[in-house]
């Protein structure tokens, strides 16, 4: 079911999985649900459509076995989200709400012992780029292979996607100035700028003091 709020473009989910990659996997088996809070890489094709999310569980963890029964699955990307007061706006009748940029996608999960190493490698390699001495999964020494035989990899493909960006499209030119104006530079001030970049004035770009 196709949400309010839909993204500008598909790019914006793979953007929002880059910076947000912490996501729920949501499942449910006959025995019952399972949501794990796992770090997810966007996998995407030529086009640059997202296809798959790559990952590793934790073999331990009982949704593994409910995911081996029943493969398809809901994954919660949470991305920037935040209180907006009626304080930063000038209009006495104007009322709370709640600004994010979200996603929710359905996928089926497919376990694969054989892509364990690739997921935690270019994970590790993903997050630590930038660093002074990024750290390698080589670095592990002797305590890689005991570690790998707790861990299987996964690849969950996308069959649908919904995003959700509430991110002030539907206030006054007004509104969206003084409430981009009164928030704190980063996360969902940048979305919110992203957003509604044609409508804002200089002083909003600039944003507010930390």
């Amino acid at each position: 079911m196709h949400m309010k709020y839909a993204p500008r473009s598909p790019d914006d989910i793979v953007t929002l999985i880059g910076d947000h990659p912490l996501c729920w996997i949501v499942s449910h088996s006959e025995a019952g649900f399972g949501a794990t809070p796992l770090p997810l890489l966007a996998e995407c094709d030529a086009d640059g459509a997202l296809v798959s999310l790559l990952g590793h569980f934790a073999l331990s963890n009982p949704q593994v076995a409910q995911l081996r029964a029943a493969p398809r699955a809901t994954v919660l990307v949470n991305g920037p989200q935040g209180y907006i007061s009626p304080e930063m706006q000038s209009n006495p009748t104007w009322v709370p709400t709640w600004n994010y940029a979200m996603a929710v996608l359905t996928v089926d999960v497919e376990l694969l012992p054989e892509a364990t190493r690739e997921s935690i490698e270019t994970l590790t390699d993903r997050m630590e780029a930038g660093r002074a001495a990024p750290w390698h999964i080589d670095d592990a020494g002797a305590r890689l292979e005991p570690m790998m035989k707790h861990i299987i990899g996964f690849r969950a493909h996308v069959r649908a996607i919904d995003g959700r960006f509430k991110l002030g499209r539907d206030e006054s030119r007004q509104g969206i100035n003084e409430i981009v104006g009164s928030l704190s530079p980063g996360g969902l001030r940048d979305w919110m700028q992203i957003y509604n970049e044609d409508r804002l004035d200089e002083t909003s770009h600039e944003g507010a003091e930390q």
